[in-house]
């Protein structure tokens, strides 16, 4: 957590602190707490972000060492409160244990806060990388039961020497991809806590049906036990008329066997009665308050809330290290000359070969030579878009050096901008845009949408 002095808060500490979020984390007792700890620290990334880590997962014989405390409520404890959950597997080491196991059930029906990352993906080749990422889908979809798999993010996250860094490309985008929904999170924390309060709105409108439903059912004077043991036997039952009646989702209701637990070790004649009021002003609140609530939720947000620590380094767009810089569309930038004139001579050479009309190619012409990169009529309508920088229909011999330099960089691997950037405005036509820089329109001319 962020503090001017740094230092570390003992859990009993937390547990008495007021200003700290951790008070109900007492009720796991001293065990837990003596663990359990703090560290205040003075970085500018946790101005907007707790990080919670946990400790290492047993496996193997340690599996039997108990920890003296109830380490799978506490990580259900956290899961329902944390905006993002991050499961970490490392390349070379993929087992589940059985700890790891109950540990992601515990996060049942927050599977949507998951992201997995495969650490250290550069200790193995290419070919192994592929077994490696297949192994690892197979193991969560074993555990977390839902139809899609989380999002997984695979790289190398760590200051070390790569050791195959043939797929050094791929580990640049996913690191990029983990920050990004990293620092998402602050931005869209209101709507996210809008979620869990609606949410949890539904689930105690639920619970109300079913307490005043065991409630009613119960005799006034004999048989109480044996009743209620009959209720618990049929819960079920209960649940799918509660689901009828009421127009509920079964993916709403409880789950059955956890609630016949907790249902056991209650006492049914201390239920409340069903308050037909209150349950009106919940469905008034779902209906319409939320709605408003939700409309005046900030959403746009021009700059990134994490800054600082690593964030400055992995998102950096100033230093020839920052991503995609100096390569792709960045290439040349900066350079006194233009980059395409590097390979000018052979497209020079197929342009003179598709017999120019006063120095120009029609779109039909410039067709019949783009179309032989296979690459998709989109991307290739993209690139005469941006070669065709004078918008005339037409290509001169620098704006199909361009367009041949941008077909290049998509073939390459590199996504094409919806702007041409200065740098690889052709010198002849420097002067359309007056010395400001900037990128080529929407095109116009009468073989524009040739693709």
């Amino acid at each position: 957590m962020y503090g001017e002095h740094e230092q570390v808060i003992p859990g009993n500490a937390l547990a008495v602190d007021k200003s700290k979020q951790f008070r109900p984390l007492s009720k796991f007792g001293g065990s837990f707490l003596n663990r359990f700890q703090c560290s205040i620290l003075k970085s500018t990334v946790l101005k907007c972000v707790t990080m919670i880590d946990t400790p290492g997962i047993l496996s193997g014989e340690k599996q039997r060492v108990d920890r003296g405390y109830d380490f799978v409520g506490v990580l259900r404890w956290f899961a329902e409160r944390v905006d993002r959950i991050i499961l970490l597997f490392d390349a070379n080491k993929l087992d589940i244990s059985d700890e790891f196991r109950r540990s992601i059930e515990a996060i049942h029906g927050y599977e949507d806060k998951v992201r997995i990352v495969l650490n250290k993906a550069d200790q193995v080749d290419h070919q192994e990388l592929m077994r490696v990422y297949g192994a690892l889908m197979w193991s969560i979809s074993k555990v977390i039961n839902v139809p899609e798999c989380p999002k997984i993010f695979v790289g190398s996250f760590w200051d070390q020497q790569l050791k195959h860094d043939l797929y050094r490309r791929l580990f640049e985008k996913e690191l990029q991809c983990l920050f990004d929904d990293l620092q998402d999170l602050p931005r869209y924390a209101a709507m996210r806590k809008l979620n869990d309060f609606i949410k949890r709105a539904r689930m105690a409108k639920i619970h109300a049906y079913i307490i005043s439903n065991l409630k009613d059912d119960m005799p006034k004077l004999f048989g109480k036990g044996r009743k209620k043991k009959e209720l618990i036997k049929n819960l079920p039952a209960l649940l799918k008329k509660i689901q009828e009646e009421n127009m509920v989702a079964t993916s709403d209701l409880p789950e059955l066997t956890e609630m016949q637990d907790k249902l056991a070790q209650a006492d049914f004649q201390k239920f409340p009665p069903l308050k037909e009021k209150l349950i009106a002003q919940v469905n008034h609140m779902l209906d319409k308050d939320i709605a408003d609530l939700m409309a005046i939720v900030p959403t746009d947000f021009s700059e990134p809330v994490i800054r600082g620590g690593a964030f400055d380094d992995v998102k950096d767009m100033t230093s020839p290290f920052g991503f995609e810089k100096c390569e792709g569309i960045d290439l040349g930038a900066g350079e006194p000359d233009w980059i395409v004139t590097k390979e000018r001579g052979k497209w020079d050479d197929i342009f003179q070969s598709l017999s120019p009309t006063k120095g120009k190619i029609t779109g039909s012409v410039a067709k019949k030579e783009m179309v032989k990169s296979r690459l998709p009529n989109p991307v290739l309508a993209k690139v005469w878009r941006l070669a065709d920088v004078d918008q005339d229909g037409m290509l001169d011999a620098d704006e199909f050096a361009l367009s041949m330099h941008l077909i290049n960089i998509k073939l390459d691997g590199f996504d094409l901008p919806d702007d041409l950037p200065s740098h690889l405005i052709p010198p002849s036509k420097k002067r359309l845009f007056n010395g400001n820089g900037g990128g080529s329109g929407s095109g116009s001319g009468s073989d524009r949408d040739s693709y």
